[in-house]
């Protein structure tokens, strides 16, 4: 089995090494040097606080589109834990509870692609998610993916291969309010062309 290569980030070399220490424990995680989360599956991030230089290095991370982001850490307010999330933090562990058991098993569920949080936080983020969808895309008519029905609907019959002129049949409306649905959704998404507004679609699981 191939091991699960972490990058310890900690704000002193005690910390660093008790945290090395722990995840040791499970075979199937592998401690790369200080400094190399290019070839880093998980980032583990320590600190009593988010302080400036946590949010420094979570963001320069973020921004290269680096590891998803394990955070040991002594406690988080809301207005943070959404930032953390934002910078691809998926797991978050308080520090004084961690184990090598819970560590391992955040770290090997981060780079399976899932996360781990205390029961609060995730009740926290469904709030605001929540909050979210009433407030800011529910009057705009838009769904928790930022696409409207009338997007949504397009992008299926496009991923179904029809052209411009069988969706505008399919959906009885107009080729050329087609071809504005299509020019909206990839303009506001940053997407090259039909092709890759269906494949981002499909991934993101809008469609």
């Amino acid at each position: 089995m191939e091991q699960v290569r972490v990058v310890v980030e900690a704000p002193d070399p005690v910390s660093r090494a008790g945290l090395v220490t722990l995840l040791e424990a499970t075979p199937e995680i592998e401690v790369l040097p200080a400094g190399t989360a290019g070839g880093a599956n998980v980032m583990l991030v320590c600190g009593e606080q988010v302080t400036p230089e946590v949010w420094t290095l979570l963001r320069r991370s973020a921004a290269a589109d680096g590891p998803p982001v394990v955070l040991v850490v002594d406690g988080i307010t809301e207005g943070e834990l959404l930032t953390a999330v934002e910078y691809r933090v998926a797991t978050i562990l308080p520090r004084g509870a961690v184990t090598a058991e819970r560590l391992g098993h955040g770290v090997l569920a981060t780079a399976a692609g899932g996360g781990v949080m205390p029961p609060a936080m995730v009740g926290e983020l469904l709030k605001h998610i929540e909050r979210v969808q009433r407030e800011v895309l529910t009057p705009q008519g838009l769904n928790p993916s930022g696409l409207t029905p009338r997007e949504v609907d397009v992008l299926r019959l496009m991923a179904d291969g029809m052209d411009t002129q069988e969706i505008a049949a399919e959906l009885c409306y107009s080729e050329r309010t087609v071809k504005n649905v299509i020019h909206g959704i990839t303009g506001r998404l940053h997407l090259r062309n039909r092709s890759h507004a269906v494949a981002y679609a499909l991934r993101a699981g809008m469609i």
